[in-house]
């Protein structure tokens, strides 16, 4: 009997299918039953072979053998996750498997994943693909009656493809050029180089700015406020103070008259749907979560909880037939604090306003909107429930009728000068419901008329200072980004992660800055690597390729000039990289001063030589909880005297707190304790280096 083996991305995602399709598990790796098999990737298995692969010349760190440049690339499988990929393999090898459906992730890294493993596995089987938006049962039925040959997305996969082995040339060798220069372990990439950058630039902007002083005169008739304003112009600031008080003195005693007064009614429709980027920026502003949290929110509402549609994608709107399965998804919304917004919306007819369907403004995914499951909010962690109400509420609101209001605009004349206010009448509050605010509505000013002479009023002048920009939050650094064409939708969260885990950026309140590191390294790599315009252009380019409309050849052949191009530079520099960070312990080995190197698994000491590799862990951060502020607490001192440290003062030696931990039988164990100790040291990786893997291979081999 012939069968079809489907290959998902993640386990949950391949468990939601086998469940559809009515496979029974086998033995924990796959499902299966008389017509399909299930299984599923780990994220990547097989990946591009690393350089010690192709042998000399790639495995030797000489500046002479830059730059290295496969031809053709290799593949290998991933160590880590390499039981899986032979499980998968044997199953794709079985004879009574005759085609292979690919129910990777929707998009081009998803693409990537499932034909990496194909190729690399020697499979030539028939493909089909199955190409969903959410994994709600419905969905994965639908999408089975609707597979398509897999080899639609062969330029999907040509893109995805190119992408990553224009990653691999650009940071590999421009990462090897400026460690060997330098003598340090410096990353660079073709994505994250370029954001850093933008973080930079506009720290540039706000240190060049000087502010001005300005003033404006002011009106204020029963609490409505007109400005002065420039006839010329059209502007109300005055940067003269001399000139405003005189404005100001003129005006004063003289009546002021109603030169005309136009009141218009007004209706305003919700804002489009959220893309990716936008939600991110929205959750940055609103709740201060970061790029990657909302990003995992969001995998979890969409692959675990089933309630909100896929999260990758860069369109606000969605496709005509989405518009038959809108009804459906409010009613799933009935039972939620938004009930009373359903039922409005149920009393009248669902309609796919243009404002928001528009199948030519859709690429591979329409925009973020809820499914047709019911939300179980106790299942729900914090950000998730952040997110999906997020989400929920633009869902709603661009069902909803529109705001209604009066907009009034009253022009004044005192004497020869004229002043100028608009202000806003609520008269239906519409989507703005689902806000919760309350309808305000101030008359007063709307009953005057033309003509018009006021005597009792009041005039101020006021003072204020030209603002600098702001410095750049995530969302504003995601919002740079995609305006740049930096990355994609899908890439930007992990390229910020990168840049601060790197420590070439870091978090000051809500605003990231750039560290001396970051802005040394940014002084130190060719200007070419930091052109947001360039990379843009590049990621422009592989949108290109992904439609058939160029050569991945003709790109590569770009890029393997462009990185060419790096080295010479790099080698001819005369720059020079100072550490930062040089603590006053020496190391045993060398002799050099050991660097200070803190990351998100804690804190440790690293000689600056690369060749010499020593470090030693000073603190790791663990899961243990401080029992006086509950937050996260570091472990420190040697093997046998370790002692938790928690940053509001609070310490307790490892042995204590293993027997208060075992007077609570709700909390972990001693064995438990030691062995989350022991998952902390085995997860230490090497300090803010991408390519950090390559450099260790090099010191070990030395």
């Amino acid at each position: 009997m012939s069968k079809a083996l489907v290959f998902a991305e993640k386990p949950s995602v391949g468990r939601n299918i086998a469940g559809v399709l009515g496979c029974q598990s086998k033995g924990g790796k796959y499902f299966e039953n008389d017509s399909y098999i299930v299984t599923w990737a780990l994220g990547h298995l097989v990946t591009l072979a690393s350089p010690e692969k192709y042998g000399i010349p790639f495995e030797e760190w000489t500046m002479d053998r830059l730059p290295v440049i496969p031809n053709p690339f290799k593949l290998e499988v991933i160590n880590q996750t390499k039981k899986q990929y032979y499980t998968v393999k044997k199953l794709m090898e079985r004879s009574d498997v005759k085609t292979i459906i690919i129910a990777t992730d929707a998009g081009r890294e998803g693409e990537l994943v499932a034909r990496w493993m194909i190729d690399f596995a020697h499979i030539k089987k028939p493909i089909k693909r199955l190409w969903i938006s959410s994994v709600t049962d419905k969905a994965i039925k639908d999408g089975f009656k609707n597979l398509v040959d897999g080899h639609r997305y062969d330029n999907l996969y040509q893109a995805a493809e190119t992408r990553a082995k224009a990653d691999w040339i650009v940071g590999l060798n421009g990462t090897r050029a400026l460690s060997m220069k330098h003598n340090a372990s410096l990353s660079l990439g073709r994505v994250q180089t370029p954001a850093l950058d933008l973080v930079f630039q506009r720290e540039e902007q706000i240190k060049a700015f000087v502010p001005r002083s300005f003033y404006e005169v002011q009106v204020e008739i029963d609490g409505f406020h007109c400005r002065r304003i420039d006839p010329k112009t059209k502007q109300s600031r005055i940067f003269n103070r001399s000139e405003a008080e005189e404005v100001q003195k003129r005006c004063k005693g003289n009546e002021a008259k109603i030169i005309s007064i136009n009141k218009k009614h007004k209706k305003s429709y919700a804002s489009g749907l959220y893309d990716l980027t936008l939600l991110q920026r929205d959750a940055n502003r609103i709740y201060d979560m970061s790029a990657k949290e909302t990003l995992n929110a969001m995998q979890g509402l969409y692959e675990k909880h089933k309630v909100l549609t896929y999260p990758r994608t860069d369109s606000k709107f969605l496709t005509k037939d989405i518009v038959g399965t809108l009804e459906e998804r409010v009613v799933a919304l009935r039972q939620t604090s938004y009930k009373e917004a359903c039922k409005e919306i149920m009393r009248g007819s669902i309609q796919g306003n243009p404002s928001f369907v528009n199948d030519q403004k859709v690429g591979d995914h329409h925009a973020i909107i809820p499914t047709e499951e019911r939300p179980n909010y106790i299942a729900f962690n914090n950000h998730e429930t952040k997110i999906y109400n997020l989400v929920a509420e633009k869902f709603l609101a661009v069902l909803m009728p529109p705001y209604e209001y009066m907009e009034l605009e009253l022009t004044l004349k005192i004497g020869e000068d004229l002043f100028v206010g608009k202000t806003q009448t609520e008269l239906e509050l519409g989507w703005k419901k689902i806000q919760n605010v309350s309808l305000q509505k101030n008359r007063q000013m709307i009953e005057r008329k033309e003509g018009q002479t006021i005597s009792k009023y009041s005039i101020e002048l006021n003072e204020g200072k030209t603002q600098a920009p702001s410095y750049l939050t995530e969302g504003d650094l995601l919002h740079e980004m995609e305006s740049a064409g930096l990355g994609t939708v899908a890439t930007r969260s992990d390229i910020i992660e990168k840049i601060i885990s790197n420590f070439y950026v870091d978090h000051q309140g809500k605003f990231l800055r750039t560290t001396k590191t970051g802005r040394q390294l940014l002084d130190l790599v060719p200007d070419d690597m930091r052109s947001k315009d360039l990379t843009g252009k590049w990621e422009r380019d592989l949108e290109k390729i992904a439609k058939g409309q160029l050569s991945a050849k003709v790109f590569l052949d770009g890029i393997n000039t462009f990185t060419k191009q790096i080295i010479r530079e790099i080698k001819n520099s005369d720059k020079k990289f100072k550490h930062e960070n040089v603590s006053t312990e020496s190391c045993p080995t060398c002799g050099q001063k050991l660097l200070v190197i803190k990351n998100k698994y804690g804190k440790k000491l690293v000689c600056p030589d690369r060749d010499c590799g020593y470090k030693k862990n000073l603190a790791k951060t663990t899961n243990a909880r401080c029992p006086e502020c509950r937050k996260k607490m570091d472990l420190v001192g040697e093997k046998g005297n370790e002692t938790f440290v928690c940053r509001c003062g609070y310490k307790e030696k490892l042995t204590a707190f293993n027997q208060r931990k075992e007077k609570n039988s709700k909390a972990m164990s001693k064995k438990e304790v030691q062995r989350f100790i022991k998952k902390n040291e085995q997860k230490q990786e090497p300090f803010n280096n991408p390519f950090a893997e390559i450099l260790q291979k090099k010191i070990d081999k030395d």
